[in-house]
């Protein structure tokens, strides 16, 4: 049996329905200023996107919202069409060439147009470059709007955000990345400036001074929200209201997170079950006894899912067990304490198919708890335990860890152990004694029969600026740690992600200013403030050659929120569990009623970050 102790779990419901969220924020924007103007007047459309644009949209907007706006057929612009003559199109793009370029062609032949007229709309801003090659073409004669609307970034959930780069990790910490790096920062850069534009938000930017180039980002941050509010100097305002903060993270700033088992339902599920792009397949027994499989989005529209999915496995087994029950009494379609099989289940979606729906919410909650739960006793229990010495230090009853190596010599010599735990185990392992040396790292690599090629997974750890190979031991750097008296957890998750004290810190005035500086000209304590001289001025002569921006008029887009923003962006991609502190920090305000959104280049999973360490010295 598994020793999970007998927690009082501090556990977060996850009922905030009533902040706007960033999906519905992104959603209005798109169905009202973007689809809305061109269809206000009842005209039927045509609606053409991108690769870049179809992901932004289908992550928050369905089908049937945009239809409802006046759109009679969504597009591919890289795909051959059918031409439209009788129908104006919105295209709704980002500035890229291949996007620019299908545009142009669409209307190369003005006696045979694709379409009747262009209302054309890009994510972020368009280069001069394809500005140029745009107003050189026949496109500008048909067409009747041109803007900018800024929203470059993945809204994923209520309080995060990706900005769909996998492969920033690469460009930011390989060190062979020298050529193109600066671009690449400028592109992710103007994306974080424009979540905070969407938002109404013009934040005081900080950044962890550890890191070079996280400084470097941060001015170019600062240069582009300096752009938006001078396009719209109500950007940000809200009289009586604390500053809101945005802070610019590297991946090295906590190097524990990614590579611990979490034992929460999201961070649980998306390491070790075969979850991509947030769809959950599994097999199952029909109610005719035969053997089926069903594919599910995990996503906020599923009210279950939004609640299980920040509690710890243990009581996602209770809670959809207990939740089932009460929902079958109330409905007399069991017998009150009865158990419910996930066979019996499926006979019953048979049985009573007026509450198919519901059933069969069960049936995939039931699925993924005990898929997580099967993992976590077939391959993780032994781990657990020791990755949480390793990362905490002390163990379970508060006791320092003196023999560290006696903890991880049973794992790495233990054959049924997957090399990727094993090397989970030994990265914790080295960040516990801050770097060990070259001579201990090959005995430890040879006893686990670790493969040759993935020494490079330990070794590029060097490139986030932690401790790897040393040749002298050095005294143990890092941020200090919140106390936390009181807390009680399961003994097998006693971590707590460093980016939740960087919340809270940040929240209460505690945040140092030496390893969190502000930048230049900024200050975290005004109310709100104009652009000064210090600003700079745009770098493009055509910053404001579009329509005025139909941004967060007013300040900010928060109709039904009352306080400021902390915006956390982790550059090199950010985990599940950092995701979950975002609403947990969220949810316990009660005075000034900050809101914390989280962001990345991409969300990962230990899998992943392990992948990422390994590619990083690679040549394209």
């Amino acid at each position: 049996s598994s020793d999970l102790g007998v927690p009082t779990l501090f556990a977060v419901s996850d009922d905030m329905s009533h902040l706007p969220g960033l999906k519905s924020i992104v959603n209005k924007r798109i169905l009202d200023d973007v689809i809305g103007t061109v269809t206000k007047d009842k005209e039927w459309a045509v609606l053409i996107i991108d690769h870049d644009s179809m992901r932004i949209i289908s992550a928050c907007c369905r089908m049937q919202d945009i239809m409802s706006r006046g759109v009679t057929l969504v597009e591919d612009i890289s795909k051959s069409r059918e031409p439209l003559r009788a129908f104006e199109a919105i295209y709704l793009l980002t500035p890229k060439e291949e996007s620019v370029q299908g545009l142009i062609d669409d209307f190369k032949d003005l006696s045979n147009p694709q379409y009747k007229s262009a209302h054309v709309f890009f994510t972020e801003s368009l280069p001069d470059a394809l500005f140029s090659r745009l107003a050189k073409s026949e496109t500008p004669k048909v067409m009747k709007t041109l803007k900018e609307i800024g929203i470059a970034f993945l809204p994923a959930e209520r309080l995060a955000f990706s900005l769909d780069h996998p492969e920033a990790f690469k460009t930011f910490f390989s060190p062979d990345r020298l050529q193109g790096r600066s671009h690449k920062l400028e592109t992710i850069a103007e994306q974080i400036a424009t979540l905070c534009a969407t938002l109404g938000e013009y934040p005081s930017v900080r950044y962890r001074v550890e890191f070079p180039r996280i400084g470097e980002l941060a001015e170019m941050v600062q240069r582009h929200l300096n752009h938006y509010k001078l396009e719209n100097q109500a950007l940000g305002t809200e009289p009586g209201m604390k500053k809101s903060q945005l802070i610019i993270l590297d991946r090295g700033f906590d190097p524990v997170s990614p590579i611990l088992h979490e034992l929460t339902l999201q961070a649980m599920a998306y390491d070790l079950l075969d979850v991509k792009n947030d769809v959950f397949k599994y097999e199952y027994t029909s109610s005719n006894d035969e053997l089926a499989s069903k594919e599910v989005i995990l996503d906020e529209t599923d009210d279950l899912w939004v609640t299980l999915r920040h509690l710890h496995i243990a009581d996602v087994m209770k809670k959809v067990s207990s939740e089932m029950k009460t929902f079958l009494q109330e409905k007399k379609v069991a017998k009150r304490g009865a158990e419910v099989s996930l066979r019996e289940l499926s006979k019953m979606m048979k049985r009573i198919p007026q509450y198919q729906k519901e059933l069969s919410k069960y049936q995939l909650h039931m699925h993924l708890a005990e898929s997580c739960w099967q993992k976590y006793k077939d391959q993780i229990d032994k781990l657990c335990k020791v990755e949480q010495d390793l990362a905490m230090g002390v163990d379970s009853q508060g006791e320092k860890v003196k023999d560290t190596m006696k903890l991880i010599i049973p794992i790495l010599l233990e054959p049924d152990i997957r090399v990727e735990d094993k090397l989970r185990i030994l990265l914790l392992f080295i960040l516990n004694k801050n770097g060990i040396s070259d001579e201990n790292l090959q005995k430890l690599v040879k006893h686990a029969q670790i493969p040759h090629d993935e020494l490079s997974t330990i070794l590029n750890l060097q490139h986030l600026s932690v401790p790897v190979v040393v040749e002298e031991k050095k005294k143990k750097s890092g941020p200090e740690r919140r106390e936390r008296p009181g807390l009680e957890t399961y003994s097998v998750s006693r971590w707590i992600p460093v980016v939740k004290d960087i919340m809270e810190d940040c929240i209460e005035g505690k945040l140092k200013e030496k390893a969190y500086p502000l930048l230049a000209g900024t200050a975290a304590t005004q109310q709100h403030g104009d652009v000064g001289a210090a600003s700079g001025e745009p770098t493009s002569a055509r910053w404001m050659w579009h329509a005025e921006p139909e941004r967060a008029q007013g300040g900010r887009s928060s109709g039904q929120r009352r306080g400021p923003r902390l915006i956390i962006f982790i550059v090199g991609g950010a985990t599940y569990s950092e995701l979950r502190c975002a609403y947990e920090v969220t949810k316990a305000q009660t005075k000034e009623n900050w809101e914390v959104i989280i962001g990345s280049n991409s969300f990962l999973t230990p899998g992943q970050y392990l992948n990422n360490l390994k590619e990083l010295d690679k040549k394209d």
